[in-house]
């Protein structure tokens, strides 16, 4: 969802929209721009700021911390205004997960940021300002629906107007940060920015983006809905802000782990055994990476209301995606020692769905139905025509499956999550699944212990 557009919205809002003031309307959807952001903050930390060494500076971002290198929270000073319903889970002294390493040695030595509250009208779209003596930029993603897009500011007109802005607001909310803020930066002295080094930002961006899988990224933290309903929504709203949060904390470093693993494949002098290794974490990674943008997106369904109108349905060769994951899925499948076979029927007309999510949810279901099969077995992925639609069919052999239905004993861990205690597995519930292929057009039917089955509405039927 995009920031308020009105003259009364937010500090943050209207700072995003002064950044973006030179630059033309965007073209992306909210997938595309989430992935462009990801790696605009590892190509800014990796290829920026850690070859610089350390230096002083600051950072100020909403609604998550946009920083995550344990060397550059130690060294810079950060302000993050973060939702009220994360409480403080976002407190420096008290990460989600337990630190080791050199992230344990960053918050011994008092690296971090202090917490502020993000007002109502603020927006919620990602938002980073970075200064430092060698380097100034700041980052966000603005624009409507379907019209989004990462803009990336260096200019010093541009900087000194957001610095501005963030000052004024502290005044106003924090006048005692405010005057941290201002200490900070003067101590930092003349401020230069190499011009050699701003041009290759957008080279290393594009090189960053090609290397990096497709995957459902992080959606905006919290769309306030419209009037009270404050407390109606309360609990899911809980669930989805500590889910984002969990998100940010878990497929950060995964994100930055399967870069440096990609970095190491283009190497030509790697053993077999250890390419073997390193293209097995990759694909772990990734796995992880999609299961939690999947949980994430399942949440934000489940605190909408149920949608009644368009959902940006288009239409969708959906045999042919199914051609194009096969190898990708074969590929995931026999690490756990499971096997693949697709059967399409010829000449199958396309269906209505989203085709830029479809994707991914279509790989949650197959590692959600493959999860707790025995090693040996085959999952059997069928599409035929079934009327006015598509038939999608997994299936295993009865017995493969066993007598028990997969899943059948999983306790519901609130409103989208389940937890399979036969198999250790936390997937997304029978719920929460129906309702992601209802947001793509389809319709998921589970009557059987040995199959699933999606049905996908015939475009222009």
């Amino acid at each position: 969802m995009a920031d308020p557009a009105s003259p009364r919205a937010g500090c943050l809002a209207a700072l995003r929209r002064d950044l973006a003031r030179s630059e033309g309307p965007g073209r992306g959807d909210e997938d595309s721009v989430r992935r462009q952001w990801w790696a605009a903050l590892a190509t800014l930390q990796d290829d920026f700021l850690m070859p610089l060494g350390p230096q002083p500076g600051v950072w100020l971002a909403a609604p998550l911390p946009a920083l995550y290198e344990p060397a550059l929270l130690q060294q810079l000073q950060g302000w993050v205004w973060a939702p009220s319903e994360l409480g403080d889970l976002l407190q420096a002294s008290a990460p989600l997960l337990p630190a080791t390493g050199v992230a344990a040695a960053a918050a011994a030595a008092g690296g971090g940021f202090e917490r502020l509250p993000l007002e109502e009208d603020d927006g919620t779209d990602p938002l980073l300002v970075l200064i430092t003596p060698r380097l100034q930029v700041a980052m966000a993603l603005v624009g409507e629906e379907r019209a989004r897009r990462l803009v990336v500011q260096f200019e010093p007109a541009a900087l000194s107007a957001a610095l501005t802005r963030l000052d004024e607001r502290l005044q106003r909310t924090d006048p005692a940060q405010a005057q941290r803020l201002r200490q900070a930066i003067q101590a930092l002295g003349p401020l230069q920015n190499d011009p050699q080094r701003v041009p290759q930002f957008w080279p290393r961006l594009a090189e960053r983006l090609a290397a990096m899988a497709p995957s459902l990224t992080l959606q905006p933290l919290v769309h306030r809905a419209a009037g009270d309903g404050r407390s109606a929504a309360a609990a899911p709203s809980s669930e989805l802000a500590l889910l984002e949060a969990l998100t940010h904390e878990v497929r950060t470093p995964l994100a930055t782990i399967r870069t440096l693993i990609r970095s190491l494949l283009r190497r030509s002098d790697l053993p077999d055994l250890v390419r073997q290794r390193l293209q097995q974490i990759d694909g772990e990674c990734s796995e992880q990476i999609d299961r939690f943008g999947l949980i994430f997106l399942a949440a934000e369904l489940q605190r909408q209301p149920a949608e009644t109108g368009d959902q940006h349905l288009a239409r969708t060769d959906l045999a042919q995606l199914l051609v194009r994951l096969e190898p990708l899925w074969r590929q995931q499948l026999q690490r756990r020692s499971l096997g693949l076979e697709l059967r399409a029927a010829a000449d199958l007309p396309p269906v209505l769905s989203d085709p830029a999510r479809l994707e991914t949810v279509l790989g949650g279901l197959v590692d959600r139905f493959s999860r707790g099969l025995p090693a040996g077995a085959v999952v059997a992925l069928s599409l035929r025509p079934a009327g006015a639609r598509l038939k999608l069919r997994l299936s295993a052999s009865a017995e493969a499956l066993g007598a028990e239905e997969p899943g059948g004993g999983a306790e519901r861990v609130g409103p989208v999550l389940s937890w399979n205690p036969g198999t250790g597995s936390l997937q997304l519930s029978r719920q929460a699944t129906q309702r992601l292929f209802h947001s793509l057009g389809g319709r998921l039917a589970e009557r059987s212990g040995n199959a699933l089955t999606v049905f996908f509405p015939v475009a222009g039927a």
